[in-house]
């Protein structure tokens, strides 16, 4: 792995040059998670998948951008920044990613509210840059079977993997969808994404009270063996 914040610049202008480099940014968010999770979470869980996958494959690992878009987490703890500005802020990075020739760049994307200013960012890249550019944009958790929760077994489980930030004795279930049918969960997810606290009431999706360091470390090796081979199958030279 090459983290690229830790480099000297004529020692970096030399792997670039040396061979095509592929760089990772990892994006997450700064919103509440329960009262047992920091605020942090979706970052530091997208930035140690990200850390771990340029580990494997000898990326350019950037550093992380912290904030996301969560607005629907108000009147809950949020720092948000608007989708045109995550747009622009990731536009800029891979078209600068360009400049120094760097021409493959994989977005791994840690909070669902992001995804619609992932949504063809990709094909607007490649427009931007006349071809010379591809990227990825992947949020991990398509890469498990688990179903997707937010503060609940899986993130939690995540976390007591790679944090000692966790408090497990304030650990509460939230919003628990089984016996519901897929009308009903889709409907709940629509309001989440509009209003979560109206949706969960405590901010919790699912229930975290039997989350385990080991459950976490499990999740983790599924997500990045099926990351991996994601990255492995997808055309990175222009």
């Amino acid at each position: 792995m090459i983290e690229i914040k830790s480099h000297l610049d004529p020692n970096l202008r030399k792997i670039i040059k040396k061979k095509n480099q592929i760089a990772v940014i990892p994006v997450g968010s700064i919103e509440q998670h329960g009262p047992h999770l920091p605020i942090s979470t979706d970052s530091d869980i997208v930035t140690e998948v990200a850390r771990k996958l340029s580990e494997k494959k000898n990326f350019l690992l950037l550093p992380t951008i912290t904030y996301g878009v969560s607005f629907e987490h108000t009147p809950f703890f949020n720092l948000s920044i608007k989708e045109s500005t995550l747009h622009s802020i990731l536009t800029d990075l891979c078209l600068s990613l360009l400049a120094n020739n760097i021409k493959t760049v994989f977005i791994i994307n840690g909070h669902y509210g992001n995804q619609n200013t992932l949504r063809d960012i990709d094909k607007k890249l490649q427009k931007l840059s006349k071809n010379n550019l591809k990227v990825f944009s992947l949020s991990y958790w398509h890469f498990m079977q688990r179903e997707f929760d937010h503060g609940g077994f899986v993130e939690t489980s995540i976390m007591l993997a790679i944090s000692k930030n966790v408090k497990m004795k304030l650990a509460r279930k939230g919003l628990v969808t089984d016996g519901l049918n897929q009308q009903q969960i889709n409907s709940l997810e629509r309001l989440a994404s509009k209003s979560f606290p109206k949706a969960t009431k405590n901010g919790i999706w699912g229930d975290p009270r039997k989350a385990t360091k080991r459950d976490g470390l499990l999740i983790l090796d599924e997500i990045l063996r099926n990351l991996e081979k994601k990255v492995s199958n997808l055309p990175h030279m222009v």
